[in-house]
């Protein structure tokens, strides 16, 4: 079985209501920024201000709206304006694992095996599912 997105693949257009004059381009860009503003302090995460994010464990739940078969009801535009909400909420790293799952390019940043899954989520029933 294999699970087919209903997005399009590619770069996410960003420009949030606050920063459209500051700040216009993509998600990525978006997120490369955040990304290298925290190396540059020396840390992956934004401290007190990471309570101001939602998670991709409070996001999942929506997730099925951007597969075939999910809600194949919803168009594209709204589709697409759901996805790109999520990402806005989101730390701009878990942002990043959402865009790369996106264009199925997660195992060319992080090395995830079905081996490294199983092993986390044990309870898993594989099927023929690799």
């Amino acid at each position: 079985m294999k699970v087919l997105s209903l997005l399009p693949t590619g770069e996410v257009p960003y420009a949030s209501v606050g920063e459209q004059n500051s700040f216009s381009g993509t998600i990525s860009e978006k997120i490369d920024d955040a990304v290298s503003k925290m190396n540059e302090i020396g840390t992956n995460s934004l401290g007190s201000q990471d309570q101001g994010y939602s998670s991709i464990r409070k996001e999942y739940q929506k997730f099925y709206n951007f597969v075939k078969g999910g809600n194949d009801g919803l168009s594209s535009l709204r589709r697409e304006t759901m996805f790109i909400n999520i990402l806005q909420g989101l730390h701009p790293l878990e942002a990043e694992i959402l865009c790369l799952v996106k264009d199925k390019k997660l195992g060319e940043k992080y090395k995830i095996t079905k081996e490294i899954i199983s092993e986390a989520y044990s309870d898993i029933s594989w099927g023929n599912r690799s």
